[in-house]
This record gives structure tokens, C-alpha cells and sequence, in this order.
């Protein structure tokens, strides 16, 4: 009797369930209609659907269903102008994008180079280097000899448009601003020792990076001059190691002066915080106060001009050396010399990263000492601007490579190849593959 009562009890339950939902549905038939909209605002249209690539269905998330697809992003309809810069945007093929972003004068790379006597070829192939792979804008800093000022303009306004667009170039003359120019004009190589007084003369550039004129560039600028940042509250500048291995590095075997560190450091390439460099007070061995950037430069030469063998990079080490805080050492990478490797490979960095930036010096361009780098740079100079890197570059330095094999410097071309693989890589994926239109989607 029981469970029929609570059968019976759970049948009027669902019935009276039952019923509710009923009235509920009728009553949302009856709801009221929303009310219109005002006479001022249409109504929404709805969205056509997006046309069907060709190949669609292969790209990934294919399968996913409508709702769970994101509409893809409208651009804004450009105007004239914007219709006219993208026209003047548009590239072959292979050809490297142009430089758009707009960058504040401020954000630009600085860049200067010391070029006098018959170094015009070589400082235009440095400079061809590092428009050839970089991205942000750079500001040239040249400083020259009078004789060499309108074939630098020339040339460097004969490149494409499109490289040209990634730089502008400043011409100076050859100016000391302490002592007797003659002395520093022969100070070592000719005009070699302006690179010391470029922290009075800049006086408008933050930051700076100075390169002699026998660098290549194996990868963008914009990676050395990253490493500004890390420079500590101390650091002012920074260089690579004279050598790796002091024992038979030349400043601890013959130098007759202070140098930094147990090997000394190669100026050929280096970052410098301007503003740092003209704000400091640097401890010396002439006096017992510290001494100011440009009041310093010349009675330290006075003082060590009997004992310095390279020049201005001597005076470079004896100032680093009564300043070590001063410096932050980068890896051999970034200053890659023959000495890296005519004795035996002995650059670790450049080992496993690549050689980032070639340094030819001893005037190994133009001999057969160590074809290595002189294939690099021949590769480099004879590049026509507008072909592609792989077909007119890379391939071409390839084979010639396979006739250094001979040479300590040849038996390790991958040293030599990494990073300029990777980069032009790099160039290739962003400019070709990354920009090719949704039409030519397979």
C-alpha cells in the first residue's frame, strides 16, 4: 500500500512538472516583440561570409567550426598617402624589405668609421655589410680626409632606393681638438687616432659604435648594439680581447705600458656610451684626481708615446687598465681577427654561435695570406644590391670556400659560414615566404 502511494506521489510530480513547462513555452510564444529601433539608427547588416581560399581546408584549424574561427581583422582603407607609400613598398621576390618603421632620430644606430688614405673601398664594403642585414636605421658618422668627401657622397647615393632609405650619412674632417694634429695625424695608422677624440665631437650622439674600416658584418648591427644594455651603472664601453690565449698574446709578451686585463683589448670594434665617456672622471697615472675624457688624451700620450706600439689602441688599454670597471669585454665573435685562427682555432664563441663580426686585419682582403677572409670580403663587395642573397652570395662564397681547405682558417668554414647563413635565412623567411599573398596560398 505504501509503495503505491509513493509510486502515485511521484506520478503527480512529473505531471505537475510537465505542465509548468507547457505553460512556460505558451507564454514565451506570447512575449512581447523587443521594441524598434529609432529612426536614426540602421540596422546592422549581417557580415557576408568570407570567400574560400584556395586550399583552405588544409591550413591549420581548418576543422574547427564557425563559432569557434575568429573573424579575420579589416585594415583600414589607406588614403593617398598610405596608398603611395604601400606602391613604393612593394618588392621583387628575394629583394630585401625596406626600411618602414619610423623611428625617432634618437632610437636610430650610430655608426662611425675613420677612412683616410686608400681605404675608400673597403670602408664602402664595411658599410654595404651593415645595410645589407639590418633592420633598424643607422646614421653614418665618416670621417675623412677632404680628398675622399665627394666620392663617399657619390657612392653612397648611387645604392637603391631601398637600401638607401635604411641610413643617412654625415661626412667630417679630420679634426684633434688637444695637442698637435700632425703628431696624432701619424699616430699609428693615418688618422687612426681620431677614434679617441669622437666623444667631443659627437657631443649630440648618446651611444656609438665604431668599427675600423677593414670590419664585415656578418649579422645585423641591431645585435651588437644590443649589448649596450647589458653595460652595468660603471661600464662606458666596451671591446674584445687582444687574444685568447695571454701566454702568446702580444701585449703580455712585448707590451712596455699598462694594458687591461692579462691579454689587452682590440679597439677595432667599439660600443661606446658617449654621454658616460664625456660625464666621467677617470683615474690615471699622472695625477691624483680623475681627469676628464678629452683633458686626459694628450698628456697620456705625452707621457707613453716613447713605449706604445699600436697607436690609439694602446692608449685605449692604459686608460682601461687604471679603469677596469669601465669596460665590459664581449666575446672574440664580435672581433673576429686572423689570430683567431691562422695558429689554430682558438675563439670558443665563434665556435658554437658563428663569427658575428670580421675584423681583416693585417690587410688580408687584398693578399693571399688567408684567402678565408678574403673570400668574405670579395663575396660581399661584388654582391649586386637587388639579386637574392642565397643565389649571388651564399652559394658563390660556398665555392669559393672549397679552395681555403688548405689554409688553418679554411678548415673551419662552418666558423665562418653560421651566422651569415642564419641571416640570410632569416632575410629570406621575412621577405619572401612571410609576405606572400593569400592568392598564391596552395
Amino acid at each position: 500500500m505504501k509503495l503505491r502511494n509513493k509510486a502515485a506521489a511521484l506520478l503527480l510530480l512529473a505531471l505537475a512538472a510537465l505542465l509548468l513547462a507547457l505553460l512556460s513555452l505558451r507564454a514565451g510564444r506570447a512575449a512581447p516583440a523587443p521594441l524598434s529601433r529609432p529612426a536614426s539608427t540602421p540596422p546592422r547588416r549581417a557580415a557576408p561570409a568570407p570567400a574560400r581560399l584556395p586550399g583552405w581546408s588544409a591550413l591549420p584549424g581548418a576543422g574547427l567550426s564557425a563559432r569557434r574561427r575568429r573573424p579575420p581583422r579589416l585594415r583600414p582603407r589607406a588614403g593617398r598617402r598610405g596608398a603611395v607609400s604601400l606602391r613604393k613598398s612593394a618588392r621583387r621576390p628575394g629583394e630585401l624589405r625596406s626600411f618602414q618603421a619610423v623611428l625617432p632620430p634618437e632610437l636610430w644606430i650610430h655608426l662611425a668609421v675613420v677612412a683616410c688614405g686608400n681605404r675608400l673601398e673597403e670602408t664602402l664594403v664595411m658599410l654595404k655589410s651593415a645595410v645589407l642585414f639590418s633592420h633598424r636605421k643607422m646614421q653614418f658618422h665618416i670621417f675623412t680626409e677632404e680628398s675622399l668627401k665627394p666620392e663617399f657622397d657619390k657612392q653612397l647615393r648611387q645604392w637603391p632606393d631601398s637600401y638607401t632609405k635604411k641610413f643617412e650619412h654625415r661626412i667630417y674632417p679630420i679634426t684633434f681638438s688637444a695637442g698637435n694634429p700632425q703628431e696624432w695625424k701619424k699616430l699609428f695608422k693615418p688618422c687612426a687616432a681620431q677614434r679617441l677624440f669622437l666623444p667631443v665631437i659627437l657631443r649630440d650622439v648618446d651611444s656609438l659604435l665604431y668599427v675600423d674600416t677593414d670590419v664585415l658584418f656578418l649579422r645585423p648591427v641591431d645585435d651588437i648594439w644590443k649589448l649596450l644594455r647589458q653595460f652595468n651603472s660603471t661600464q662606458l664601453a666596451a671591446m674584445a680581447p687582444e687574444h685568447e690565449i695571454p701566454k702568446i698574446g702580444w701585449y703580455s709578451r712585448f707590451a712596455r705600458h699598462p694594458f687591461y686585463g692579462s691579454a689587452g683589448v682590440n679597439s677595432g670594434v667599439m660600443l661606446m656610451n658617449l654621454t658616460r665617456i664625456r660625464s666621467a672622471q677617470f683615474k690615471n697615472s699622472m695625477i691624483s684626481t680623475g681627469l676628464a675624457w678629452e683633458d686626459m688624451l694628450y698628456p697620456l700620450y705625452q707621457k707613453y708615446k716613447n713605449a706604445i706600439t699600436w697607436g690609439d689602441q694602446d692608449l685605449l688599454n692604459i686608460i682601461f687598465y687604471f679603469n677596469p670597471e669601465c669596460l665590459y669585454v664581449f666575446p672574440c665573435q664580435w672581433n673576429y681577427r686572423p689570430d683567431h685562427c691562422m695558429y689554430g682555432s682558438n675563439c670558443r664563441e665563434a665556435e658554437r654561435e658563428g663569427v658575428s663580426v670580421l675584423h681583416g686585419n693585417r690587410g688580408v682582403y687584398h693578399d693571399e695570406k688567408q684567402p678565408t677572409f678574403k673570400a668574405l670580403y670579395e663575396a660581399i663587395r661584388d654582391f649586386p644590391f637587388q639579386d637574392n642573397l642565397f643565389q649571388s652570395m651564399y652559394y658563390p662564397l660556398q665555392l669559393k670556400f672549397l679552395e681555403t681547405v688548405h689554409t688553418l682558417c679554411g678548415r673551419i668554414p662552418q666558423v665562418f659560414l653560421k651566422q651569415i647563413e642564419k641571416t640570410m635565412k632569416r632575410a629570406y623567411e621575412k621577405h619572401v615566404i612571410i609576405h606572400v599573398g593569400p592568392n598564391q596560398m596552395h
